[in-house]
């Protein structure tokens, strides 16, 4: 029986050999392509990239063999690239969408597909159940379907085309982000791509200016140093070494395929992403006088809600998954838009998470601010109180995931002592405490874990409300 693949939140991954295969890549491939002919455009292209992991480039042309052979036109990007320069891409080539063979930030045993829509957003599920449909289809008869090509196909059309995103994601990044400022205020920079696909971004974009900047793991290395490419704090010992060296005042990473980001003070703090997205919605409240919209999964930090109020700006609560926050940003609804898990990205942009963009505001802020990121933050805890958020997993036997999925399901008016008030259901379950503390579940769909985030307003209630969270999956 073949493997069913089945897009999540940041499309489809796997290990490699085991249900990343060749078979199974071809299947993916042929259900993008059926997909794509299905939308009925005349002429249809889409964009095909990469991050640096193992046989990317191959990966690359067999997409490009099946896409042509639909009478799709592949728009293949040589060298791998950023996400958000490939959602780009999409949007001022006009493509019906882009195919990225990417694991982001897993570790380098995974690859993984990403599809994007030719709004340069990750597909939602409507559109990623579309194309599992159509795998399915092809698997039904594979011979039949691998013939029947798009009926508008003729060779010199379908033929593979080459595209490189770097400089037109690199000029709109010169539109958004103050250069004179960061070049002005002589605040030296270092930069950790985590040997992905932001090499020869973020630093080339800075070094262009005039800007100082030190970069760590700046060549191509398909096993990530050993690790995932995920830029935490646990991964940056490097980065803090390089900054400790040049008199660095912030240190700026991005993971596989930089989507993500990771953010140090110049006292080597790791400032957690929930932090890094409430100071910038804050200084492009002040720097740009953008009074449209905040948007946030319902799992990020309440620190954003503070700000919001305080601002007198809307919030807008999503479910986990950047392609929400994505939707906002397509209809202008707000100025940033962002996630625990370190994704964002403001409006007028890509509605797609952008590392690189967040590592070079946050540059841009330190510079302007004359602060370091931590006297920032004071700042904002003076203004509007302190949070402190607190992302935890655990592995969930049969027996204790059978019976918390049931609890999950009830509506609690105490948790622990503490009174709920609120029982939030937009994405898992969040139970909102009357001190304004509070707690979410969700359930893995991919493994037996459950992710739970807390939050409270001193880092003494943190430590209780993290165990009482504990403590009410295992009672």
């Amino acid at each position: 029986m073949a493997t069913q693949i089945k897009f999540g939140t940041s499309g489809w991954r796997a290990v490699m050999a085991e249900e990343f295969t060749f078979a199974n890549v071809q299947r993916a491939m042929h259900g993008i392509a059926r997909y794509v002919s299905s939308q009925k455009s005349k002429r249809p292209k889409v964009i095909v990239g990469r991050d640096p992991r193992f046989l990317g480039e191959t990966f690359c042309a067999l997409a490009a063999d099946i896409l042509s052979s639909y009478g799709i036109t592949p728009l293949v990007i040589a060298e791998p690239a950023p996400t958000p320069a490939i959602s780009y891409a999409v949007i001022q080539s006009k493509a019906d969408g882009a195919i990225n063979f990417t694991a982001s930030h897993n570790p380098p045993e995974y690859n993984g597909i990403k599809f994007s829509t030719p709004d340069g957003a990750p597909a939602l599920p409507e559109v990623t159940q579309a194309i599992e449909r159509e795998i399915a289809a092809f698997d039904r008869n594979p011979q039949a379907n691998s013939q029947t090509p798009h009926p508008a196909k003729a060779e010199s059309q379908s033929l593979p085309q080459t595209i490189d995103p770097r400089r037109m994601y690199l000029s709109r990044l010169r539109e958004i982000v103050d250069l004179d400022v960061i070049k002005k205020a002589g605040v030296k920079i270092a930069f950790d791509p985590m040997w992905g696909a932001a090499r020869g971004y973020s630093d080339a974009f800075l070094r262009e200016a005039g800007v100082t900047v030190a970069t760590v793991h700046d060549t191509r290395d398909v096993l990530f140093g050993g690790h995932a490419p995920e830029p935490d704090d646990r991964l940056l010992e490097d980065l803090r070494q390089k900054m400790r060296e040049t008199g660095a005042a912030i240190g700026i990473a991005t993971d596989g395929d930089a989507d993500r980001f990771g953010i140090v003070d110049e006292d080597g703090t790791f400032l957690q992403p929930n932090y890094i997205i409430a100071l910038l919605f804050d200084y492009l409240v002040e720097t740009r006088g953008w009074r449209n919209g905040v948007g946030k999964s319902v799992a990020t930090t309440n620190l954003i809600n503070a700000l919001a109020e305080k601002h007198k700006i809307e919030l807008y609560e999503t479910p986990v998954g950047f392609k929400y926050i994505g939707e906002l940003i397509k209809q202008d609804k707000i100025l940033i838009g962002g996630e625990e898990s370190a994704g964002l990205s403001i409006r007028k942009h890509v509605p797609e998470n952008d590392g690189v963009l967040a590592g070079l505001l946050s540059c841009e802020m330190v510079a302007r601010r004359g602060k370091s990121l931590g006297k920032q933050l004071e700042g904002v805890f003076a203004k509007v109180g302190s949070f402190y958020p607190l992302r935890e997993n655990f592995s969930l036997t049969p027996e204790v995931e059978e019976k918390f999925t049931e609890k999950l399901r009830g509506d609690p008016s105490e948790f622990y002592g503490m009174k709920v008030a609120n029982a939030v259901r937009i994405d898992g379950l969040k139970l909102v405490l009357a001190d304004g503390s509070w707690v979410c579940y969700r359930l893995s769909g991919t493994e037996p874990v459950v992710c739970v985030y807390s939050e409270a307003r001193s880092r003494e209630d943190l430590a209780k409300l993290s165990a009482a969270a504990k403590a009410w999956i295992f009672d």
